[in-house]
C-alpha cells in the first residue's frame, strides 16, 4: 500500500484546494510557460469562450515575434505551440468545433514566420505542426466549415506551402469538401495552371542558381515550381475523388515509364478492381524495372496484380525469386503461406538451405537470426567463421548474445571478430566494448568443451597481449 507521503494525485488532493493553489503560484513564479498554462485552465471554466480569446492572443503574439530562437531554446518554443494545440483540442473542440478548426488553421499559418526565426534541425517544431494538421483533418467534418470558404482556404494553403506545413491538406479536407467541393477546387487549380504569367523585362530577370545546363532564372524557376505544385494538387484531388484515370492523367508518358510511378498508378487501378489495366500500367515501366536499379514497389504491386488475375503460380514464382535474390523474409513467408500443408515445410527447408549457401555471409546470418533459425545461424558461423567481419557490430553483438545459450563457441567467434577488428584497426573508441566482449569470452570459455581448430581462451588472450600489449586503453578498460 502506498504511503501517504507518496507523490501522487490522491495524496496531493488531501492538501486541500487552497494549499495546492498556493503551491502552484510558488512553482510558476518566474515560469512564463507555467503561468500561460494556468491561465488557459482558468479560462476554460466558462465552456471555451474565454479560452478561445486566450489562444488567439497567444497565437498573435507568437506570429508577431521577430527574435531568433536557436537550437537550445527551440524546445521551449515547440512546447508553447504544443500547449496552444492541446488547449484547442481539450477546451475548445468538444463544444466549439468550428472555432477549434479556425484556431488550428491559424496555428498552421504561423509556420512560415516560426521556421524563419528558429533552428528546427531536430524537427521538434515541425512535429507540432504535423500533429496540428492531422487534427485539423479530424475535426473538419465536425466543424462543418462553409464549402466555398474552405475551398479558398485550401487553395491558399497549397500555394503557400513552402515549409510543408500543409502537406496532404487536400486529402485531409476531402471529407469536409465532399465531391462537389473537390470538383470546384479542381477548377481553381486548373485555372491557375492555365494562367499565363506576364513576361518579365530582360533587365528584370535574375539568376537564382547555376545548373549543368547553365543559369537558372527566377521567373523560370517560379514557373516550374508552380507547375509542380498545381500538378501535385490536381493529383491529390483525383485521388480524393477516387478518379484513378484522372490520377494517371497527371503523369506524362515518360513519367509513367518510371517503375515507382507505374506502381502507384497500378495499385490504384487494382484497388478499383481493374487488374488488367493495372498490369498494362506496370508493363509501361517493365523495361526500366529491368535496368538494374532497385524498384521494390513495382515488383510488389505486380505480384498482387498476378494474384488478382488468377495467375497464382506466376505470383508464387516471383515471390520465390525475390527471396532467393534478396533473402527477403517477407516474400518467403508470403510464399510459404500460400502452399498446401506439408509442402510449406519442405519449401522452408529448401529456403533455409539456400540461405546458408548464400555468398553474402552477413546477410545470411541476419536472415537466420531474424527468422529465427538459431541452430542454423550457429552452424553458419562455425562453418564460415573466416568470413566474419568484426566491423558489423550492429549484427554480431546481438547475435552473439542470442547464441550464447545455443552455441557458446559460435558466440565466442563473433565476439573475437569484433575484438580483433577493434585492436587491429586501432579503433580506440571501441576499446571499451571490445574489453567487455573479451570478458564475455572468458565466461563462455567455461562452457566450451572443445574449441576444435580454434585457440582456447587462454591462448587467444596470450596472442592479443603479444600483438596489442601496449594498447592500454583496451587492457585498462
Amino acid at each position: 500500500m502506498a504511503s501517504d507521503k507518496t507523490l501522487n494525485a490522491k495524496n496531493l488532493a488531501s492538501l486541500g484546494a487552497d494549499r495546492l493553489a498556493e503551491l502552484l503560484m510558488e512553482l510558476v513564479e518566474g515560469d512564463a510557460a507555467g503561468k500561460r498554462r494556468l491561465r488557459l485552465e482558468l479560462a476554460s471554466r466558462n465552456g471555451g469562450a474565454d479560452v478561445v480569446s486566450e489562444i488567439r492572443k497567444r497565437l498573435t503574439t507568437i506570429g508577431k515575434s521577430k527574435s531568433f530562437v536557436d537550437w537550445q531554446k527551440v524546445r521551449t518554443l515547440a512546447a508553447d505551440l504544443d500547449m496552444q494545440r492541446d488547449a484547442i483540442l481539450r477546451h475548445v473542440a468538444p463544444s466549439r468545433p468550428a472555432e477549434a478548426f479556425d484556431l488550428l488553421w491559424r496555428l498552421l499559418d504561423l509556420a512560415p514566420s516560426v521556421y524563419e526565426r528558429c533552428d528546427d534541425s531536430n524537427g521538434t517544431v515541425g512535429s507540432v505542426f504535423t500533429d496540428a494538421l492531422n487534427e485539423l483533418g479530424a475535426i473538419a467534418v465536425q466543424a462543418k466549415p462553409e464549402v466555398k470558404a474552405l475551398i479558398e482556404r485550401t487553395f491558399h494553403a497549397v500555394n503557400i506551402n513552402d515549409y510543408g506545413q500543409f502537406d496532404g491538406v487536400i486529402g485531409l479536407m476531402a471529407p469536409a469538401l465532399g465531391p462537389d467541393g473537390l470538383a470546384m477546387l479542381k477548377i481553381r487549380f486548373e485555372g491557375l495552371d492555365a494562367a499565363v504569367p506576364a513576361s518579365p523585362k530582360a533587365d528584370d530577370r535574375k539568376v537564382v542558381a547555376i545548373s549543368t545546363r547553365g543559369p537558372v532564372m527566377r521567373d523560370d524557376f517560379e514557373a516550374q515550381y508552380k507547375a509542380r505544385r498545381v500538378r501535385s494538387a490536381l493529383t491529390d484531388i483525383a485521388d480524393a475523388l477516387g478518379d484513378v484515370d484522372g490520377y494517371a492523367a497527371r503523369f506524362s508518358a515518360e513519367e509513367r515509364a518510371n517503375p515507382s510511378i507505374a506502381a502507384d498508378i497500378a495499385e490504384r487501378l487494382l484497388g478499383a478492381q481493374r487488374p488488367e489495366d493495372a498490369m498494362a500500367a506496370l508493363a509501361l515501366a517493365e523495361a526500366n524495372y529491368h535496368s538494374g536499379r532497385h524498384w521494390p514497389d513495382w515488383q510488389r504491386v505486380r505480384i498482387d496484380v498476378l494474384d488478382a488475375l488468377g495467375q497464382s503460380g506466376e505470383a508464387q514464382t516471383a515471390r520465390w525469386a525475390i527471396f532467393e535474390r534478396d533473402l527477403n523474409a517477407d516474400y518467403l513467408r508470403a510464399h510459404l503461406k500460400r502452399l498446401p500443408d506439408f509442402d510449406d515445410e519442405e519449401a522452408e527447408g529448401r529456403a533455409l538451405t539456400h540461405v546458408c549457401q548464400h555468398p553474402d555471409f552477413h546477410r545470411a546470418l541476419s536472415f537466420l537470426m531474424d527468422w529465427p533459425a538459431y541452430g542454423l545461424a550457429a552452424n553458419l558461423v562455425l562453418a564460415r567463421h573466416t568470413e566474419l567481419d568484426g566491423d558489423h557490430y550492429w549484427l554480431l553483438t546481438p547475435a552473439a548474445e542470442t547464441l550464447e545459450q545455443h552455441s557458446p563457441l559460435a558466440a565466442t567467434l563473433m565476439l573475437r571478430s569484433m575484438i580483433d577488428f577493434s585492436l587491429d584497426r586501432a579503433k580506440y573508441k571501441r576499446y571499451g566494448h571490445a574489453a567487455r566482449h573479451l570478458q564475455t569470452c572468458g565466461y563462455l570459455a567455461k562452457r566450451i568443451e572443445d574449441f576444435g581448430e580454434h585457440l582456447d581462451h587462454d591462448a587467444y588472450v596470450a596472442g592479443l597481449k603479444a600483438r596489442h600489449g601496449r594498447k592500454s586503453g583496451f587492457w585498462n578498460a
